[in-house]
């Protein structure tokens, strides 16, 4: 059984769990070990079902708690040679124990314990380099991308085969241009090395979608220029656009400041 469990999302902090029988993996360590046992712990579940982190990208909301991670459970921390040149020299981060440092090879699956397999895709974003995340297990696929400008095309290719999918649906357009932050922000966010609007990701959704999709999240919305509202509905009408009815799947938001249940995926 594939399970899956958010701890918090957006630019408060990054950091979810997927796990099987065998074990489980992290993705991004934005949430200090404290949140994240106490939540485990009210899930019957505790830090040392974590056998290693997944390290999206070198940005502080997805990898704060990592080296207190790191510390406490001694596991490995996988992502690719070039994340981890950076992390050596990041401040969070360079004391990171050299033995938890796992490099994943690109274009390839990666094997990782626990009967995990897993292949990165490189996404645009105004990081040192920012990827994407396919996990493979017992014939099933997960897929996350977030932190996202747009979507690459080895992403749409491993989305249309997911059992799940966790995409960020960051900002509404309007709400973003008409806001109160700066010109230069509003253009990094949406000028294709920033976030993925609401549209953009409905526009995904709309081309990655197929029968095997069960479970549809959207990550990463922006407290400022976002609700879970707009979110919600701009991907509910794109798969209403192809007679795909949101409730026939579990599709929902993952929120910012609060936990998702443990959910069976």
């Amino acid at each position: 059984m594939m399970q899956f469990i958010s701890f918090t999302s957006g630019s408060c902090g990054n950091c979810s769990l997927f796990k099987t029988e065998q074990g489980g993996v992290m993705i991004d360590a934005g949430a200090s070990p404290r949140r994240v046992s106490r939540i485990l712990t009210s899930e019957g579940l505790s830090l040392s079902d974590i056998g290693g982190i997944l390290i999206t990208h070198d940005h502080l909301d997805h990898i704060r708690s990592l080296a207190g991670f790191c510390k406490r459970l001694h596991v490995p921390v996988w992502t690719t040679e070039t994340l981890h040149e950076a992390l050596m020299h990041h401040s969070f981060t360079e004391d990171l124990p050299v033995d938890c440092r796992r490099v994943l090879e690109p274009g390839v699956w990666n094997e990782i314990g626990s009967g995990f397999s897993v292949r990165w895709f490189e996404v645009l974003h105004d990081a040192t380099q920012t990827v994407g995340y396919a996990i493979r297990t017992g014939g099933r696929l997960f897929v996350l991308m977030t932190d996202l400008g747009e979507v690459p095309e080895e992403g749409f290719e491993l989305a249309r085969e997911a059992d799940t999918l966790v995409i960020e649906s960051n900002y509404d357009v309007d709400m973003l241009l008409g806001g109160g932050y700066p010109y230069d922000l509003k253009m990094r966010i949406c000028k294709g090395y920033g976030h993925l609007s609401n549209d953009g990701c409905a526009e995904a959704v709309r081309s990655i979608w197929h029968e095997g999709l069960k479970n549809l999240f959207l990550c990463h919305l922006s407290g400022n220029n976002n609700t879970p509202s707009l979110a919600l509905s701009a991907t509910a009408e794109a798969l209403k656009g192809l007679g795909v009815e949101s409730s026939s799947i579990n599709f929902r938001i993952l929120p910012r400041s609060l936990s998702t249940p443990l959910m069976n995926l």
